[in-house]
């Protein structure tokens, strides 16, 4: 006779499955506790006491779980954990620390409350969690974190020495005339291509620009600083606005073939003496036209024709113009990442916006229209480009 199949609910080796779901309760390879609601510990397997270095009669009965922890996690315990089990009846993933006869071990526990028929708290069952190679990758990882934080730190300390000594110390300041500047990184991370200067000329005279070099970074850097010194260099020699930008475009233009090669947008003029205010001649290469904010309180762009960016071409379209500067009125120079932000609107800045702002502060100073254009900035949701001014007044 074939044997009698064995229903699929039935085990042919059930004493054995009991002993084996003891051992598995015994020394699973994480720890199980039970407490009472009031935290007294009512069952505990034996890999929990091993790591305790406790035996159950030490516990059972006599100790609450909150007594397991070192002084910190039960205060973490009594005032997180307990509420949130009243609460919603269970927790999951709390990362706490267990008092052991060795050094003290992290541990992750999850805990669910067992109700009973009539939905009152019987016990609290506890997973407890060996967290120590956790623990050692999270140090791991924050050893790492503290490392690039300090390596950020002094790589922005670098580009920020870097940024400054591209730039005058001070904006010098020709006779009777205030001047005022402000440099805005957009990213203490990466050294901008934004550049300006102002220095005394033969004859009393002086000159100034104001440029921006496409991109940013070392290479910028690079350009930034040849362009900077080459229109001062330039300027000794010929003053004349259209001149100095065509020898910049000379030495821009020779690396125009290679692949890290830059251009620029600069606007470089020279101011003359006229009775009690100056006159500015100024010469522009693609670059946003200065602002003039005059004394009555009017503000209004003063174009030159053609402009083209300098590097791009061998021989540049360039005109020039000259703007009279009568008591109180003020000259502003900007890099177009001023109108080229982003307002809380999500659009861009913009010329118009920028004139009638302008508008709205005449009749001003040199510091004062620096202070407002700066003050600006935190009107705008994005600046992800560097934003240089320098303002020129004529003292009234």
């Amino acid at each position: 006779m074939p044997p009698r199949p064995v229903p699929a609910a039935a085990s042919p080796f059930p004493a054995l499955l009991e002993d084996d779901l003891d051992d598995l309760y015994d020394n699973a390879p994480c720890g199980f506790v039970s407490t009472l609601p009031d935290g007294t510990i009512a069952k505990i397997n034996l890999t929990l006491l091993a790591w305790l270095g406790s035996t159950g009669a030490d516990l059972v009965g006599r100790r609450r779980f909150g007594d397991l922890l070192t002084p910190g996690s039960r205060l973490l315990y009594e005032t997180h954990c307990v509420p949130l089990l009243r609460l919603q009846g269970e927790v999951r993933g709390i990362a706490l620390v267990i008092r052991t006869a060795g050094a003290p071990l992290p541990i992750l526990i999850t805990s669910v409350v067992r109700l009973g028929l009539t939905g009152t708290p019987l016990m609290i069952r506890t997973t407890v969690f060996d967290a120590r190679e956790r623990r050692a990758y999270e140090n791991q990882l924050l050893d790492a974190r503290q490392t690039a934080d300090r390596e950020r730190d002094r790589l922005r300390v670098l580009v920020a020495g870097l940024q400054r000594s591209l730039l005058p110390a001070t904006l010098a300041v020709p006779p009777g005339m205030t001047t005022a500047s402000h440099y805005h990184m957009a990213s203490p991370d990466e050294v901008g291509g934004d550049f300006y200067d102002l220095f005394p000329l033969s004859g009393g005279r002086w000159g100034f620009f104001l440029g921006d070099v496409r991109g940013k970074g070392v290479e910028a850097a690079a350009v930034t600083a040849a362009a900077r010194y080459t229109l001062r260099a330039a300027a000794v020699y010929d003053s004349e606005p259209i001149a100095v930008l065509r020898n910049l475009n000379t030495v821009l233009f020779q690396d125009y073939a290679a692949s890290g090669h830059r251009h620029c947008t600069v606007v470089f003029g020279v101011l003359e003496r006229q009775g009690d205010g100056y006159t500015a001649t100024v010469a522009s290469g693609g670059h946003p036209p200065p602002l003039v904010v005059r004394s009555d309180g009017s503000a209004a762009y003063h174009t030159t024709d053609g402009g083209t960016l300098v590097g791009i071409l061998a021989e540049p379209r360039l005109a020039a113009r000259t703007i009279s500067l009568a008591m109180g009125d003020t000259l502003v120079l900007y890099s177009d990442g001023l109108t080229e932000a982003r307002t809380r609107t999500g659009g861009r800045y913009g010329d118009e916006a920028l004139l009638e702002f302008a508008q709205g502060l005449g009749p001003t100073s040199a510091p004062a229209v620096v202070e407002a254009l700066a003050g600006l900035l935190a009107m705008f949701t994005v600046v992800d480009d560097d934003i240089a001014l320098i303002a020129l007044t004529v003292n009234g």
